[in-house]
């Protein structure tokens, strides 16, 4: 969620930092894996390599109660400059839903939390905030009541005049939304959400989430039902969206998981695209799949 959410929106990470934000011309916002490690950054908001004054940012969301996490976070920051030494100077933001869920940082670390480069943000601030841009709006979505949110989507969505509806910036910010409460109305199919956000005629294939995960899906699993049969190709199907889907939450899945996904059939495929929207880490999906079959750790 927050993935998509900042690299639509890079200002944002600098609105909930309480920092200014520089020209973000050329910025990009992107997963990073330190090569030879186990580490991998949530994100990095990164400048184009020329504008050397504007900051290089480090993006972590942490949801989970973790008494190593400052230990784990710095030394991936550390480690990165280290592997990759960037030009520019660095800062770094971790986003917590609310204080609550933070964990001491010891002695260590205190030096780091307290200075300009690093900033703690607790999303139960944003609730009610001040200033409504369009990305604390958004951010809103994640918040609160989830009956709330549809009514937040719905005023978010809803274009002024049927000329909006043609714009390439109304159907991205139309499928930000509908992806956005995917994730946090997992209960309600996105045609249930289309629905209740009065978007039943617009057409979901010119969405990029459409395009990028549901048609290559649906491609794949028609190639194989012409050679399989129908129900064949529907598993086919299931499982290519799945796999498309748990490789963007967790990034590249273990081989082994892979082959186990594959054989599931298509009654604990579906069960899985429901239960991976709440996975955080790989090791929800390895609790998931033992689960179905103890007997196959």
């Amino acid at each position: 969620m927050f993935y998509r959410l900042f690299q639509r929106l890079p200002e944002l990470v600098f609105e909930l930092a309480g920092w200014p934000a520089p020209d973000l011309t050329g910025y990009r916002f992107r997963a990073e894996e330190i090569k030879q490690t186990a580490f991998r950054l949530d994100g990095i908001l990164t400048p184009p390599p020329e504008a050397t004054e504007r900051p290089l940012v480090f993006v972590e969301v942490q949801y989970q109660p973790d008494d190593l996490f400052y230990r784990r976070f710095f030394a991936e920051i550390f480690l990165y400059l280290y592997r990759q030494p960037p030009t520019h100077p660095w800062r770094a933001v971790v986003i917590y839903p609310e204080r609550r869920r933070e964990r001491e940082a010891g002695p260590h670390y205190a030096v780091l939390l307290d200075s300009d480069q690093v900033r703690r943000v607790y999303l139960e601030d944003f609730q009610h905030p001040t200033a409504q841009s369009l990305g604390l709006r958004l951010l809103q979505l994640l918040l609160g009541e989830p009956a709330q949110a549809i009514a937040k989507a719905r005023a978010l969505v809803q274009p002024l005049t049927p000329e909006q509806r043609q714009t390439t910036a109304w159907r991205e910010l139309v499928d930000l939304v509908e992806t956005l409460l995917v994730y946090r109305l997992p209960a309600l199919s996105r045609e249930e959400i289309r629905k209740m956000l009065n978007l039943v005629d617009v057409d979901l294939k010119q969405t990029r989430f459409y395009q990028e995960v549901f048609a290559e899906g649906r491609q794949e699993g028609r190639q194989e039902g012409r050679q399989e049969g129908r129900q064949e190709g529907r598993q086919e199907e299931s499982v290519g969206l799945v796999l498309r889907l748990l490789q963007r939450r967790l990034g590249a899945l273990d081989p082994a998981q892979l082959t186990r996904i594959e054989k599931l059939p298509l009654a604990s495929v579906e069960a899985l695209a429901e239960a991976l929207l709440d996975f955080q880490t790989p090791a929800d999906l390895a609790a998931w799949l033992a689960a179905q079959d103890p007997g196959n750790p």
